[in-house]
C-alpha cells in the first residue's frame, strides 16, 4: 500500500475513531464471531425488518449490549401498526436497559401499517423520552430520495431536527451509502447552511462483491454512473468482483474540513457481511497508524 496522507492518516485517527455499525436482528451469531475485531462500545444499529419480530429485535439489542458494545435499535414508523405496538417495544428496551439510543426512519411500506406516517410523528408522540431514550439518530439522504422530492427531504430534516430538541434528546443524522464524496461533503455543508449543527454519520457501504453493491444502489437511488463507479474503485465490467470503501474513505479525509463540515463520523452499511466489514475496518485503520 502507497503510504497514506497526513489528511488520510486523520480518517483512521479521527473520522474511524468512533464509527458504527449496523445488523439485523438475525446477525447475533455473525456480531459474536467479529467481537474480537471491534471496539468496545462501538454503537452497533440494529435495523427494524419486516420479517423480524418484536423477540428477535430485543435479543439482538440485548446481545449488543451483553457483549460490550451500544445498541442503536431502529424504530420502523410506518410498520409499527398501533401505538401500543411502539410502546411494548419502547418498554422492553427500557427493561433491557437498551433504550437509551434509538433511530428514528419511515420505513418502507409505502402505505403505514398503523398511525405513524414518518419518523418526524414517532418523536414528537414525546414516547420516546418517556421510556428512557436520550439520543435519537434520524435519516439524511446526500443524492436525494427516489420516491420523495428535495424539497420535502429538507423539510422533514429541520423539522426533525427541531422536534428532537424539543424533546430535550441529543441527536445525529445517518446519512445513506453512496459512493462519491463530493455530494456527500456538498449536501453537509447544505445541512449546516440551514441552521441545523447535529453530528453527522455518513453513511458507507462495507466490503461486498460488486453485483452486491450495485443492487442495494439500485434499490436506494444511489448514483451509478460509469464515472461515480469508477472513482469509487468499482468495476462495471467485472460484477463478479469485491470492491471496500478505502479510495472513499481516503476522498473523504482529503475533502473534510471540520470548520464547514462540523462534526462528521462513519457509519458502514454491513449488507450482512458484519466480519467481514469488520475485519476491513480492523486492517485498514492498523495500516494507517503504520
Amino acid at each position: 500500500m502507497n503510504p497514506l496522507s497526513t489528511a488520510s492518516t486523520a480518517v483512521s485517527t479521527a473520522l474511524l475513531e468512533d464509527f458504527s455499525l449496523e445488523m439485523t436482528g438475525k446477525d447475533v451469531p455473525k456480531l459474536e464471531e467479529a467481537v474480537g475485531l471491534i471496539p468496545q462500545g462501538t454503537r452497533i444499529n440494529v435495523t427494524f425488518l419486516g420479517n423480524e419480530n418484536l423477540p428477535v429485535r430485543l435479543a439482538a439489542a440485548r446481545a449488543v449490549k451483553r457483549l460490550g458494545f451500544v445498541p442503536v435499535p431502529h424504530l420502523s414508523a410506518r410498520r409499527l401498526g398501533s401505538r401500543a405496538e411502539l410502546e411494548r417495544f419502547l418498554a422492553g428496551l427500557r427493561d433491557d436497559g437498551t433504550a437509551a439510543d434509538v433511530f428514528a426512519v419511515g420505513g418502507d411500506p409505502a402505505r403505514p401499517e398503523g398511525p405513524y406516517e414518518d419518523s418526524l410523528a414517532l418523536i414528537e408522540t414525546g414516547l420516546l423520552r418517556e421510556y428512557g431514550v436520550r439520543h435519537v439518530g434520524i435519516t439524511g439522504y446526500p443524492e436525494g430520495h427516489p420516491a420523495i422530492s428535495d424539497d420535502s427531504l429538507w423539510s422533514a430534516l429541520r423539522a426533525k431536527s427541531a422536534a428532537v430538541a424539543a424533546q430535550g434528546l441529543d441527536g445525529s443524522v445517518i446519512t445513506q451509502f453512496g459512493f462519491d464524496v463530493d455530494p456527500v461533503l456538498g449536501w453537509i455543508e447544505q445541512v449546516r447552511g440551514h441552521g441545523i449543527t447535529l453530528p453527522v454519520r455518513i453513511g458507507v457501504p462495507g466490503p461486498a462483491g460488486v453485483r452486491r453493491l450495485m443492487s442495494y444502489a439500485t434499490r436506494f437511488g444511489v448514483g451509478t454512473s460509469a464515472s461515480i463507479a469508477k472513482k469509487y474503485g468499482l468495476s462495471l465490467t467485472n460484477l463478479m468482483g469485491t470492491a471496500g470503501p478505502d479510495t472513499f474513505l481516503h476522498a473523504l479525509a482529503e475533502g473534510y474540513d471540520r470548520q464547514r463540515h462540523g462534526e462528521v463520523k462513519v457509519h458502514f452499511y454491513t449488507f450482512g457481511g458484519l466480519k467481514a466489514t469488520s475485519e476491513w475496518i480492523a486492517q485498514f485503520r492498523k495500516e494507517a497508524r503504520a
